[in-house]
């Protein structure tokens, strides 16, 4: 397990954006994070009222926006127009080319969210579009699947040999996970504390492994987390 504290990441601050990043992204680079396996990109970013992205294009990236707080406006040249809020999970495959904006929705407050790129499985692929809800879900408490390579249980589909779970607590927890043979792990701790494997994480720290065959993660409180099963 090799851990990445939340104040040893990348930070970029651009007035209407606040901007932290897990691994090497636009003006950061640090050649210890390139990525992880497949996992490319985990930017954890603050976007004012009002502000956002405008149009801009992507090729040939699964990319993956995870709201903690506030909501997002998505438009694409695809036709899609949603909002992403809480609960969501929104997957948009780059492929051959796909233009997006991505807004946040309110006026009054910063809306809060992880985007995630991961590589995809192969180059040249149809751009496409995927965004579930999971609100009802997360209120057990239990570790769900909410993305995969194949699109089960009800998870959005990521075009790559990835399962992404996902987990909220509001008090005392514990989930269990096994990875399979040859399989890698990163995990990211969204909010609260975690307990993984006897090390004691917190917001904003991530963790990689390598030949970690099981993880045993606890919360004593509220926490919330997200979980990478790689190749």
């Amino acid at each position: 397990m090799q851990i990445l504290k939340s104040g040893d990441r990348g930070h970029a601050q651009h007035g209407w954006l606040d901007s932290w990043h897990t691994f090497s992204f636009a003006d950061y680079h640090n050649p210890d994070y390139m990525g992880f396996s497949v996992l490319r990109v985990i930017n954890e970013d603050r976007i004012d009222p009002g502000a956002g992205f405008p149009p801009h294009g992507h090729r040939d990236m699964e990319i993956i926006s995870y709201v903690i707080e506030g909501a997002l406006e998505h438009s694409d040249t695809l036709g899609n127009k949603t909002v992403i809020r809480p609960g969501d999970v929104q997957r948009m495959s780059a492929g051959t080319g796909i233009q997006h904006s991505e807004y946040n929705h309110f006026k009054d407050k910063k809306a809060h969210f992880l985007q995630i790129w991961i590589l995809p499985g192969k180059r040249g692929a149809s751009a496409g579009y995927d965004q579930k809800t999971f609100t009802e879900a997360f209120a057990g408490g239990d570790l769900l699947l909410v993305g995969s390579r194949d699109g089960r249980d009800g998870s959005v589909l990521i075009h790559q040999d990835v399962d992404l779970w996902a987990a909220r607590s509001e008090g005392i927890r514990a989930w269990e996970f096994s990875f399979g043979a040859g399989r890698r792990g990163w995990l990211q701790v969204i909010k609260g504390s975690l307990a993984v494997n006897g090390v004691n994480l917190v917001a904003g720290d991530g963790v990689a492994m390598v030949e970690e065959p099981s993880l045993m993660m606890k919360s004593a409180g509220a926490a919330e987390f997200l979980l990478f099963d790689l190749p």
